[in-house]
């Protein structure tokens, strides 16, 4: 099997490790395999790719998309590192509010699964930091939606304090603010 497959303390969030072939000429890795994924709780059509730079110290999210957009993420860092987040918005789950991060680097070539139902954001924590991720459905910016980085309800311990922030994320409401069509087991 080319993954492992690792549900973090909010299971429905994976963590996914790749098996990486490596030798003097570099390396090689599956970044992605139907069969496997779906086998392990991930199945789901992906629709788009996004790609993104950053320097140090940019914070972008925490974002998501209403239904019936409602995207999706497989994330993966191929240059520098981030801090990924995802926070489970979906009303009436046991883990509603509750946030899981773990680091992903070009090192680690670790990737995240950030399920529908989530609000996801990342903070670059290297000058040039590239990541790509896969979404299930396409950019929609009629349900495009957020969470502002820093709630306090939230409380995600982010590794940054002063983060570089868009206009769009800097006004971004509360979780208990925001708009939100997310139920626990209807996502």
């Amino acid at each position: 099997m080319p993954f492992t497959f690792k549900r973090l303390e909010i299971p429905d969030v994976i963590l996914v490790q790749p098996k990486v072939f490596g030798d003097e000429r570099g390396f090689f890795m599956e970044t992605y395999k139907a069969s496997e994924f779906k086998k392990n709780g991930i199945d789901y059509d992906f629709v788009q790719d996004n790609h993104s730079r950053s320097q140090k110290g940019v914070l972008r999210g925490l974002h998501y998309q209403l239904k019936p957009m409602e995207q999706g993420k497989l994330v993966r860092c191929v240059k520098g590192r981030i801090w990924d987040v995802a926070v489970d918005i979906r009303k009436g789950s046991p883990w509603y509010g509750k946030w899981v991060a773990v680091e992903l680097s070009e090192e680690n070539k670790l990737m995240l699964w950030v399920p529908p139902g989530f609000a996801h954001g990342f903070v670059a924590l290297e000058d040039g930091t590239e990541v790509i991720y896969k979404v299930t459905k396409e950019y929609a910016p009629e349900l495009d939606r957020g969470i502002i980085w820093n709630d306090p309800d939230l409380a995600i311990d982010w590794p940054i304090k002063n983060p570089i922030l868009s206009e769009k994320d800097k006004n971004l409401p509360k979780l208990r603010e925001a708009e939100n069509n997310f139920e626990y087991g209807g996502v």
